[in-house]
């Protein structure tokens, strides 16, 4: 067998490991991005392929019930501070999120937290603390934040 049918499984084998998702902030940033992208671009259905899956239904309900397709409207998103807990399986993202909902034009504006949870492979989005979304508004008996293990400016 030619040494580089040989070295081929193994230079597949490291690209593959090197394209492996990992539980820390390099993960966290871009899906608390996306999902908040998805959301301003009004492409709900896509934004909850970024949701825990057993909020993503009621989330897609409650968007076609409020007409936010059509209703709501983002003005401004900025990422603040992340954190991931040291056990490295939840996170949070604190945010300013600007938006109305129409018939209002009033501008609506929270800081908001946003909790994830690391599951199979990704970060996931399981609550939001404020914001126009209600139905991701944690459980009652939700815990405590992650405690701090890497603290990010969003800036950077």
């Amino acid at each position: 067998m030619p040494s580089s049918a040989r070295a081929a499984p193994v230079v597949l084998l490291l690209a593959a490991c090197a394209t492996v998702n990992r539980p820390d902030l390099e993960t966290l940033k871009p899906t608390a991005e996306a999902f908040h992208q998805r959301v301003r671009f009004k492409d709900f259905r896509g934004a909850s392929e970024l949701i825990v899956p057993e909020r993503r239904d009621g989330f897609v309900r409650a968007r076609d019930s409020a007409n936010d397709e059509k209703d709501l409207f983002f003005t401004d998103y900025e990422l603040e501070e992340a954190k991931v807990s040291p056990d490295l399986r939840e996170a949070s993202i604190v945010s300013k999120l600007s938006w109305y909902r129409l018939p209002s034009t009033t501008e609506q504006r929270a800081t908001l937290t946003s909790r994830f949870a690391w599951r199979q492979g990704r970060w996931l989005l399981e609550s939001q603390e404020a914001g126009p979304f209600p139905e991701l508004l944690p459980a009652p008996d939700a815990g405590t934040p992650p405690n701090t293990v890497t603290n990010a400016d969003a800036g950077t």
